[in-house]
């Protein structure tokens, strides 16, 4: 789960995805391991939060740290919020806990990423990177507020450039939408040969 930007939807979307898997039901780990505006005071509150509930799991310490281990405070860029905090994500780590959970006993799993596809994770990652390298399908979730449309075209050409595998994209409404949400899904879909918007 990617996204042309922060604040689209993403959490929203693979929580209603996970629970609709579940209703079908198959078994499901949805996973949210990098996360910066972190409060472990109100995780309920939190995308990690929200995740756990959408599995029918709390949010007691070990369950939040099985889905979210790199957990920040500032809600800023992963790279940033962790300099805050004189820490880094260990990318080759990151990569490896997104595969071992890959090999796990369920059906799905759900990865869910941080911000838009070009945020950095450390001085040398993105988002795009660690799409990249983990080789998984991913699922494009766009906004449907002003400048949407170029932000979502561009994070698909983006991952193309990359040869990331794009599934599909999902246009979830914002609150501040200038134009229908059909309308908007049309134009993306218009210049998005070949992929399939919902």
């Amino acid at each position: 789960m990617t996204a042309s930007g922060t604040e689209v939807g993403k959490t929203f979307v693979t929580a209603g995805i996970c629970r609709k898997l579940l209703d079908c039901g198959l078994t499901v780990r949805a996973l949210k391991p990098v996360i910066s505006g972190f409060d472990p005071r109100d995780p309920n509150e939190t995308d990690t939060g929200v995740l756990l509930a959408a599995q029918g799991l709390n949010a007691a310490p070990e369950n939040i740290a099985a889905v979210s281990p790199w957990r920040f405070a500032a809600p800023l860029s992963p790279d940033m919020a962790a300099a805050r905090e004189g820490r880094e994500i260990d990318f080759e780590r990151l990569l490896g806990f997104c595969r071992t959970a890959w090999d796990g006993p369920e059906d799905v799993l759900l990865v869910e990423g941080i911000g838009g596809v070009l945020v950095p994770l450390d001085g040398v990652h993105t988002v795009m990177d660690w799409v990249v390298a983990l080789r998984m399908p991913s699922l494009v979730v766009g906004g449907s507020y002003l400048g949407t449309i170029s932000h979502t075209l561009a994070a698909l050409e983006a991952l193309r450039a990359r040869n990331a595998v794009i599934a599909a994209v999902v246009i979830s409404e914002s609150e501040e939408s200038p134009v229908p949400l059909e309308e908007t899904v049309s134009a993306i879909r218009q210049f998005a040969s070949g992929t399939i918007i919902h």
